[in-house]
């Protein structure tokens, strides 16, 4: 397994901040968008607030490993 490089101190880059949002958005705004009505796209919304976090975490995931320095190839 590769190594981890330590980015010298404890801050929390955007990129880092970035990875929590889904987690946020998931968890944290359930309560806030618990109710059946109004229906989006045939779903209750609630169910389409989770579903929609699902596929902003796949895009929000790929962009941070596109981003990520080490996942650079080398020579490029």
């Amino acid at each position: 397994m590769g190594q981890i490089e330590q980015t010298g101190g404890s801050r929390m880059k955007a990129r880092d901040w970035l990875g929590v949002l889904p987690f946020i958005g998931m968890l944290g705004g359930i309560p806030f968008v618990n109710r059946v009505e109004p229906y989006v796209l045939g779903m209750p919304f609630v169910l389409f607030w989770i579903v929609l976090w699902v596929v902003l975490t796949s895009a929000i995931m790929a962009f941070l490993n596109k981003i990520d320095p080490a996942t650079k190839e080398d020579g490029q």
